[in-house]
């Protein structure tokens, strides 16, 4: 194919990985994005969704020079949505240059022309895009019904700003709340726990406007200086959310010295996003509402890179009232929200989904020794389930942590073990058997004995090689 340059304001075929081309425009990014590093790439806002993503040059071809070919290989109604809207813009822009692209003004740029190098994509472009296939747009980390911004976590762009009750409250430098439909609360909220999914909530909650005063129960960890006791940050704030690692620490939070029922009177709320079991989240609300207080569970499903995303999903149970107060809070950290009734629900929902994403793990890495010790494959085994029924964000990325040896924390696996041994005992409560969560429990216990309790849940995969 013939070199061709590419600007602001063209119409472009895009694409990511080894899913299907989309329809696109090339568009200026938000001013906190910056360009990723390495190969030259431009910011493609697509058709038919509120999706975005920076796509390097190599991978975007021309909209109306590949239009016929694109349209045959690739098939399903939000595929043709996608298509239709470019033609709707089409339509209106009848009459423009023909090229569709933004004259340079003092207020647009133009972005560095690229050259589209001849290239092929993989096979896999021929197959049709399914109407029920979500991956293209999560792995574009955006939200279908939230602003086009790309959410990245901004824990290096945090003032500390000193309060008069002592208390320090931690403010975004560089807000974006003005940006789409997010209107923060006018609520100070407060925030206990900065680990893994913390830091990330945090930082969201603070891009998208939000006043949020921390305290943090680790010393070492980042935020710890910022607080003074949990009880503090309860008092001085309207609603305090909470995310710890387990069942004793979510007590030793709200019951201990200087913990949250100290701070708690009278129209204060406490929400608990820690992932525990039912029974302990019921004994904390019946606390906090004994004091007065307002209490919500609301655990949420993901991991530390979709935290900083601000594309968890939130499970919430109790007070219904505090989960509306919770709106702007809910649409800044994650994707999708789900009020489950009573407490107790939300929590036996996210054991459950936990089960699951640990058994699977498990079996991951039971499948992929399996195929290295008879002599198979493990990339091609990968390669293999990636084309079949169990594609999956979730399975390429531990997949390939197994095979790069990578097993940095994303998930730790300390924790799906607790949540899969919570979860048995969940199953043991009603008399429901649960043999491939024991049998998973076992194999993470080994890995736990070799030493893996810090690493990725992926680390799983040690437990069978030793």
């Amino acid at each position: 194919m013939a070199a061709v340059s590419l600007r602001l304001g063209d119409l472009v075929w895009g694409k990511l990985g080894r899913y299907p081309p989309w329809p696109g425009k090339i568009v200026n990014p938000p001013k906190d994005l910056k360009k990723p590093r390495g190969k030259k790439c431009f910011f493609v806002k697509f058709f038919g969704t509120e999706d975005h993503a920076w796509i390097k040059v190599e991978q975007l071809k021309p909209y109306h020079a590949h239009k016929e070919e694109m349209i045959k290989i690739n098939k399903g109604k939000r595929f043709q949505q996608a298509v239709d809207a470019v033609e709707e813009f089409l339509r209106k822009t009848k009459g423009k240059d023909q090229d569709l692209t933004i004259p340079e003004s003092s207020t647009v740029k133009r972005v560095m022309t690229g050259t589209v190098a001849g290239f092929k994509w993989p096979p896999s472009v021929s197959e049709p895009v399914k109407d029920s296939d979500p991956h293209f747009h999560h792995f574009l980390l955006s939200q279908t019904e939230k602003p086009a911004v790309c959410y990245q976590a901004i824990t290096k762009k945090l003032k500390v700003c000193e309060e008069e009750t002592g208390s320090t409250s931690i403010q975004a430098a560089d807000s974006t709340a003005v940006n789409g439909s997010i209107t923060p609360t006018d609520k100070k909220i407060g925030f206990l726990g900065l680990g893994l999914m913390g830091s990330g909530i945090v930082s969201n909650l603070l891009k998208m406007g939000h006043t949020v005063t921390v305290w943090n129960r680790t010393a070492e960890k980042e935020g710890a200086r910022l607080g003074r006791t949990p009880a503090e940050v309860v008092s001085t704030c309207d609603i305090t959310f909470a995310c710890v690692s387990d069942p004793k620490a979510a007590k030793d939070l709200v019951l201990g010295p200087s913990g949250v029922l100290q701070g708690i009177r009278p129209g204060k709320c406490y929400v608990d996003m820690s992932t525990v079991d039912a029974e302990t989240v019921t004994e904390l609300a019946q606390v906090i509402v004994s004091r007065g207080g307002r209490f919500l569970e609301a655990p949420v499903s993901g991991n530390q890179q979709l935290s900083n995303d601000g594309m968890l999903v939130i499970l919430a149970a109790g007070d219904r009232g505090l989960y509306e107060d919770c709106s702007s809070c809910f649409q800044a950290m994650g994707k999708t929200s789900f009020f489950l009734g009573e407490v107790g629900n939300a929590a036996k929902m996210m054991l459950i989904v936990n089960m699951v994403q640990g058994s699977f793990m498990a079996t991951i890495a039971e499948g992929l020794t399996l195929a290295q010790v008879t002599g198979q494959s493990q990339q091609t085994l990968l390669d293999i389930l990636n084309q079949g029924q169990l594609a999956s964000i979730f399975l390429d990325q531990k997949c390939q942590n197994i095979l790069q040896g990578n097993f940095k924390p994303d998930f730790y696996l300390k924790y799906i073990q607790k949540d899969l041994r919570l979860a048995i005992a969940l199953g043991d409560s009603v008399n429901h058997p649960t043999p491939m969560a024991a049998a998973a429990n076992e194999v993470y216990k080994r890995a736990k004995a070799l030493d893996q309790s810090d690493n990725d849940m992926s680390a799983v995969y040690r437990a069978y090689i030793h």
